[in-house]
């Protein structure tokens, strides 16, 4: 069926943000990624099969789905759109198709200054937007850049238009039942580089440093506290307490240590590390939440790439030397996400919580 219009001069453009997509991207492909985020997400007007007539047609609404993301949030469509209209809208000359994303005005605080990879700042420069709109506007530029289409930010002085770096989402979460020790985890991720490293030394105190105390200035005078004297305690409560704590040390010595995390670095020069953070975590992601196996919580083995200058990744235009390096990275990160599902299955998830099919990964130990 032949998706209903949306032309340039719709009114409803000034106050709905515009999820725009490729001609092949499904209306079920948007299901499926709101499903990840939002909780009850459903079709409150399913798309039709077959083009509306009669009076129906002449509904602007006809012919186009109402997906329901939030009490007060939806995305409808989808609408068509002419290559008159993509120009017009500053849209990418790709863009075929589009989802007018409804949600309530809620705006905060202006931007904070630094990074802006989503582009929100620019297209909000004088106030964030805040709780339901803040929710359902990064979801839909997250969706955006995972399907490679863009989001037209709604504006009555001609909206704002993000493009979303697919390239930018590079990091990877395994969620598992399956915990692997150190040594047996450092096995796997040899599969795909062989030179990783356990990176389990302690870390080095990063708090005030020590030294000798410094008398205060005469120009900074220090208040007199007067010390309140702590009660006395009697010989029979203070052996007692002694005695508890005694049990407890014996007991914390006795049991046999337990590793709630750990990390695994690969060295890649001058294009940074790509580390491998193992953890357990009982907050999962909402699409991961009511499986079997993630009752009691889930392992996670999150593959991270640190660059050689972060602040690169929240760039909305990274350099061209930034995108280069990430382009060799990501065959590593992907590769050490598959050699780790092959072993513990699970759920292969992207940095905004959307699943990837394990088999996209193309992993493997030679896909480094």
């Amino acid at each position: 069926m032949t998706p209903p219009p949306l032309t340039a001069d719709d009114p409803r453009l000034a106050d709905r943000h515009l999820l725009a997509l490729a001609a092949d991207v499904t209306a079920e492909e948007v299901e499926v990624l709101a499903l990840s985020r939002f909780a009850g997400v459903r079709w409150e007007a399913p798309v039709p099969d077959v083009a509306p007539r009669g009076r129906a047609a002449r509904d602007p609404m006809a012919g186009v789905g109402v997906l329901r993301l939030s009490r007060h949030s939806t995305a409808a469509g989808p609408f068509a759109l002419a290559a008159e209209a993509v120009s017009r809208l500053g849209l990418p000359p790709d863009t075929a198709t589009g989802f007018l994303v409804v949600s309530p005005r809620e705006r905060g605080e202006p931007p904070y200054p630094g990074g802006d990879r989503d582009g929100l700042g620019r297209a909000f420069p004088t106030a964030m937007p805040i709780r339901d709109e803040e929710r359902v506007l990064r979801w839909t530029v997250d969706a955006a850049r995972r399907l490679a289409g863009s989001v037209r930010v709604a504006g009555r002085d001609g909206g704002t238009v993000l493009v979303p770096d697919p390239g930018a989402a590079v990091d990877l979460t395994v969620w598992s039942g399956v915990w692997l020790e150190p040594p047996t985890a450092l096995a796997v991720v040899h599969r795909a580089a062989p030179w990783a490293r356990l990176a389990m030394e302690p870390a080095p105190w990063q708090g005030p440093a020590t030294g000798p105390t410094r008398t205060p200035s005469a120009a900074a005078p220090v208040a007199a506290v007067p010390a309140t004297p702590a009660p006395r305690l009697g010989e029979r409560v203070r052996r007692r307490l002694h005695d508890r704590a005694d049990a407890y040390d014996a007991a914390a010595l006795a049991a046999p240590d337990e590793l709630t995390g750990y990390g695994i670095e690969i060295d890649l020069g001058v294009d940074g590390l790509v580390v491998v953070e193992v953890g357990g975590d009982d907050v999962l992601p909402l699409v991961l939440r009511g499986l079997p196996w993630t009752q009691q919580g889930a392992a996670l083995y999150r593959v991270r790439w640190e660059p050689a200058d972060v602040e690169e990744l929240e760039r909305e235009v990274p350099t061209q030397a930034h995108r280069a390096s990430r382009d060799r990275v990501q065959p590593v990160v992907t590769a050490v996400a598959a050699a780790l599902h092959d072993v513990v299955g699970g759920e292969v998830a992207d940095a905004a919580e959307f699943l990837v099919d394990p088999g996209d990964l193309g992993g493997g130990p030679d896909a480094a």
